[in-house]
């Protein structure tokens, strides 16, 4: 059994603003699966839940999770969650620290929700166990930096990891390779992101892909 995992899923391939189109969904549409595998798909916005239950209707093996991923930093059960209508109808940014969501929408009025909050580590140990994550991808909104840097890679058999740096700036671009890197993870290209913001890491490491992924390091911005 092998799982895939999305974190930060928006509304899946339901938004017209981006042409009906989600790296990650395609991905996992286009895929050919074992039996037994399992697609779990995560989303703090409770507005965007019922676009990802008619995105992925036809699935029995995927299961939706309305929960706000955190870092161990965060003990409460709940988190309060902010987002703008003018981003309506998939609120693609939605995220719990509102200067964000302000740095994008500059002159709107800031909503909040509460939302229940799962610590990543807990979240994969009680969902997944010690089962292989095939794919794990990793789009919060601000705390994607957060998130890599808590995430027990030790523990979590993840093959291969998506993350969006284009909130990052090049000092935590370095540090997340850093910490992939100690780990056994190489640069293996673009992750799922349609518009090109995520990172690709896979756990395959030899002398040649360790010197590829130090100089990719040296070329960040």
């Amino acid at each position: 059994m092998s799982y895939y995992i999305q974190i930060g899923a928006g509304a899946g391939d339901q938004d017209e603003r981006l042409n009906y189109k989600e790296g990650f969904t395609n991905f996992i549409k286009k895929k050919t699966y074992n039996k037994d595998d399992k697609v779990l798909v995560v989303e703090a916005n409770p507005l965007n839940i019922d676009k990802l239950k008619t995105c992925w209707k036809d699935y029995s093996n995927l299961k939706i999770y309305n929960l706000a991923i955190v870092d161990s930093n965060f003990t409460g059960e709940n988190i309060k969650l902010f987002y703008t209508e003018d981003d309506k109808p998939c609120y693609q940014v939605t995220s719990i620290h509102p200067n964000h969501v302000k740095k994008h929408y500059p002159k709107s009025i800031i909503l909040e929700k509460k939302v229940k909050a799962k610590r990543i580590n807990d979240f994969l140990s009680e969902e997944v166990g010690n089962q292989r994550i095939e794919y794990l991808a990793i789009d919060a909104e601000g705390i994607d930096f957060d998130l890599i840097m808590d995430l027990n890679l030790k523990k979590n058999d993840i093959k291969n990891i998506s993350v969006e740096i284009i909130h990052l700036n090049k000092e935590q671009k370095k540090i997340l390779v850093n910490k992939l890197l100690e780990n056994g993870y190489s640069y293996s290209g673009k992750g799922f992101d349609i518009d090109g913001y995520d990172l690709m890491f896979s756990r395959k490491m030899n002398l040649y892909l360790k010197l590829k992924t130090k100089y990719f390091t040296r070329k960040l911005k």
